[in-house]
């Protein structure tokens, strides 16, 4: 029996959630070369475009950090290509930790690379907790398609923006969050006008252990509720 269109789409976003074409470019950054890693749908053509930033360079975060990955992989899946890349001074990057001000300049030079690389393509941002936060700074400098925040780590690293993103933008935290005060989000997000979508996840810590999942459809649904539509 022939699927259906609901089936159909499943059984090709599924597809492409297995199988994204890899590639590792070297892109150029104010501080030096950043180390990357651009995921690609092997069997459709990418609809739009995403940059990913880790978590903090000094407390482990790279590139291949889980949550980082499966926001990649959210993309992908949802028909977007998707770059991670080292910040400063993390793996192959070139350069050192700048207490976010260097890295605001690595987000902006990823945004820059892929904006060249795919000029046709609507551009979205995300990050997780200092890479989140990275992504909202950038977001107000270069105007994406779409931004999605995961436990952004605001009070230190995005915490006085002299505007915010106007674009669609979701913000995912977990409510038991050990790192990132959840009250503390939610009381940005409430002086914020108009705000983002904010999704609190129950019985959820920083890093989402056993949610990846469920995180992971969250950002699905509303990348691809968002996207623009190609003719």
């Amino acid at each position: 029996m022939a699927a259906g269109p609901r089936q159909a789409v499943f059984t090709e976003f599924e597809t492409m959630r297995q199988r994204p074409v890899q590639d590792r470019p070297q892109i150029a950054g104010p501080a030096g070369v950043l180390e990357a890693l651009l995921e690609t749908p092997a069997e459709v053509a990418a609809t739009g475009c995403a940059v990913v930033c880790h978590p903090h360079p000094v407390h482990g975060g790279t590139l291949e950090n889980k949550v980082t990955h499966m926001l990649a992989r959210s993309f992908v899946a949802s028909g977007l290509s998707a770059l991670r890349f080292n910040f400063r001074g993390v793996g192959e990057s070139e350069g050192s930790f700048d207490d976010g001000n260097g890295e605001l300049a690595d987000v902006l030079a990823a945004v820059a690379w892929m904006r060249k690389s795919e000029p046709q393509l609507p551009l979205w941002l995300s990050g997780f907790s200092f890479g989140a936060a990275m992504a909202v700074r950038a977001a107000v400098e270069c105007d994406p398609a779409g931004l999605v925040s995961v436990a952004p780590a605001v009070s230190r690293f995005a915490g006085n923006l002299a505007s915010q993103p106007t674009c669609p933008w979701l913000i995912l935290q977990g409510d038991q969050d050990e790192l990132v005060d959840i009250e503390e989000t939610i009381a940005w997000v409430n002086n914020l006008d108009p705000g983002p979508e904010l999704e609190i996840f129950p019985d959820t810590e920083h890093f989402f252990h056993g949610k990846l999942i469920p995180l992971r459809d969250a950002v699905e649904k509303f990348v691809q509720k968002n996207s623009i539509k190609q003719p």
